[in-house]
């Protein structure tokens, strides 16, 4: 019996997976944003050329530390830099020589070839929130998340419409242990959904875990050729990259697989206060983060990387939606499109405690300064709270619905002979008015981006309705798409390989919630 499994899973396909692929339910989902609008520049060449010499001062004189990887010392000692302890001294020019390897652009493969999704160039990718320890929804206010929780969000990203991507730790499961936990969060991408997703980055382990996973998914020489996953390594602003994150990285790098090298700052705490001196510290720290990944495996698919926000300086609290944000973040594009290389920042940012007015002003500022600033991946781009502490059910579908109105704004303005409208203005004229016109009448249903999610009633019909706030239309959305989800099919050998490996890893080793 186990030497069948075993045959049905080296299969792959077959039968069984054109018989799943017949019957599968396919929701529909936007392509990835293609940008027919100019990216809003906010530095000029004088300035860039100073943030750029200032980076490679810090790096040459300054320098970063790597901790607790001798192997990542031995790298870049013999790439030519200055090694002093942990301490790791590049001389100027040569992290700007390592990273010329890495792509300018490339394909993240889904399960699903239809929703493949282009990192780079013009190309927006949204993905959802990621890493709350909370959830909250109406019904249930705010708690610790479960693997509950965290498949409930996978069901609603794969049903989004305007969401690219299924995301990694879209909310942290924990009622299961830490050491084990990564596993299941896995499968909930690979089973429930067929967007492309993340990795684990918690322990160089689970990074390996996830390479072997996809294996079994895809096929290990698909992953040997693809990138299928693009995963989170942050550094640990100001300046110092950790043995745990770049394990991780060098799992990915040298099995084909993208990263996003982000540095994670909260300017006045981990950066300068000034928007000039957080872009400086933001470059050096992803020319050493985005060189070592070449170092690592010359041609590695890489994301740069600017997570950044300010502080309060009464509380110590984190501040998003600031105008500071986003000068930091348009110039880290520019800076970004200066070294050739795709661009992750920007998401569903906002301090709220609740899907409200001042979350909905910060994340609206945030994600048009996402559009405007020329980000290629967006990670958080639906469902972020309270500064990043809770995934919001609620918010989530707000959020996803409001990416809608991107891939609007990124099209840009047609001006050809339909969208000229010369026709109706004749054929309406002085006084009249265009809603029983032929052109209204054959363009009304594509005319304007409309919302799923808020109310477009009058007073009296709303009010008759219940007079519901958009929290309460939200969480209503929310138990519709979840009562509508049909999982994808998936082929049973793959299925079956998935749970094997899952079982086998998890009787290996004791529990820890450490």
């Amino acid at each position: 019996m186990a030497e069948a499994a075993t045959r049905r899973r080296a299969r792959g396909g077959g039968g069984a997976a054109r018989r799943a692929e017949r019957s599968a339910v396919s929701f529909e989902t936007a392509k990835y944003i293609e940008r027919n609008i100019p990216n809003f520049e906010v530095l000029n060449e004088e300035a860039l050329d100073i943030i750029e010499t200032n980076a490679e001062t810090v790096l040459e004189e300054v320098g970063v530390n790597f901790v607790n990887n001798p192997a990542a010392l031995e790298r870049w000692k013999n790439a030519g830099a200055d090694v002093q302890g942990e301490r790791v001294h590049i001389p100027r020019g040569l992290a700007r020589e390592l990273i010329k390897t890495a792509p300018g652009q490339f394909t993240q493969i889904a399960r699903n070839p239809a929703r493949n999704v282009e990192i780079g160039g013009n190309n927006l990718v949204c993905a959802p929130v990621y890493g709350p320890p909370f959830v909250r929804d109406n019904a249930g206010g705010r708690r610790y998340a479960t693997i509950d929780d965290f498949r409930k969000f996978v069901k609603l990203g794969y049903m989004s419409k305007w969401l690219h991507h299924s995301g990694g730790t879209v909310c942290e499961p924990t009622d299961l242990p830490v050491n084990k936990r990564h596993l299941d969060m896995l499968h909930a991408h690979m089973t429930l959904s067929d967007k492309p997703f993340m990795g684990s980055v918690t322990e160089p382990s689970r990074a390996r875990d996830s390479v072997e996973m996809s294996e079994i998914l895809f096929g290990k020489d698909v992953v040997a050729n693809n990138a299928v996953m693009t995963s989170l390594i942050n550094i640990n602003s100001p300046m110092t990259f950790d043995d745990v994150m770049m394990g991780a990285l060098e799992v990915y790098a040298q099995s084909g697989q993208a990263c996003i090298v982000s540095p994670f700052i909260v300017g006045g705490a981990m950066a300068p206060v000034s928007v000039a001196g957080t872009l400086t510290q933001v470059m050096a720290e992803a020319l050493a983060g985005i060189a070592y990944s070449q170092l690592c495996q010359p041609g590695a698919k890489v994301i740069m990387g600017a997570f950044v926000t300010s502080i309060d300086m009464n509380s110590g609290a984190p501040t998003f939606g600031t105008p500071e944000a986003s000068h930091i973040t348009y110039g880290a594009g520019q800076l970004a499109r200066r070294l050739g290389l795709p661009y992750r920042s920007a998401g569903s940012f906002c301090g709220s405690k609740l899907p409200d007015a001042q979350a909905a002003y910060e994340t609206a500022n945030s994600l048009n300064m996402g559009l405007l600033s020329g980000v290629n991946f967006m990670l958080h781009a639906c469902g972020w709270l309270e500064g990043g502490l809770v995934s919001s059910f609620e918010k989530f579908v707000m959020d996803a619905d409001q990416l809608g109105t991107l891939h609007h704004l990124a099209k840009g303005v047609e001006v050809d002979v339909n969208a000229q409208a010369m026709d109706a203005i004749r054929e309406v004229g002085p006084g009249g008015h265009y809603l029983g016109c032929a052109h209204t009448q054959a363009n009304f249903k594509s005319a304007f981006w409309k919302s799923d999610v808020l109310d477009y009633k009058p007073f009296e019909t709303w009010l008759d309705d219940g007079g519901k706030d958009t929290a309460a239309l939200a969480a209503e959305k929310v138990e519709q798409m979840l009562a509508n989800y049909q999982q994808p099919a998936m082929d049973p050998g793959i299925a079956e390989g998935l749970n094997d490996y899952i079982a086998k890893k998890k009787e290996a080793e004791p529990d820890s919630f450490i």
